[in-house]
């Protein structure tokens, strides 16, 4: 770690503890050469995910935006549940084989938490999601609901 009084680069640690919750380290040390001392924190870089859309363009994974498409489809879910929701489904992409997900897995985790707890919401999404536009589209995916 480089001394911010003289730039020297070697320094001893002199104690260290959590912070920020347990987010990241402080670490308090002293200067080889000059003897001063300075704080320093280390923290985890967040990965960064992309989303592999439909097209084929990639882009990056934003959770409001999935926070506002679980909102649309399931507003009787109480902000609770969907924060729930919204925690699994990015602890499910965050440990996924790849930092690039297609769309059509993100949608596929979101169907799932939608059918385990909202029936009605998962029929919203559903119908956007896999682009149903008939009536004989949406009574399959009714029967295919209620045999599972």
């Amino acid at each position: 770690m480089i001394c911010p009084y003289c730039g020297f680069d070697e320094s001893n640690v002199l104690e260290s503890r959590d912070a920020e919750e347990g987010k990241s380290n402080r670490r308090r040390r002293e200067c080889v050469k000059c003897q001063k001392r300075f704080t320093t924190y280390e923290r985890v870089e967040n990965v960064s995910l992309k989303v592999i859309k439909k097209s084929g363009k990639t882009e990056d994974f934003s959770r409001d935006k999935l926070e506002r498409c679980l909102e649309k489809a399931g507003w009787r879910i109480s902000l609770d549940d969907r924060k729930k929701m919204l925690d699994d489904i990015e602890m499910k992409l965050l440990n996924w084989k790849s930092v690039e997900i297609p769309s059509k897995e993100i949608g596929k985790l979101v169907m799932e938490k939608l059918k385990q707890i909202d029936p009605v919401a998962y029929v919203r999404f559903a119908t956007v999601f896999l682009n149903i536009d008939s009536i004989e589209e949406f009574k399959k995916l009714l029967v295919e609901f209620n045999e599972k």
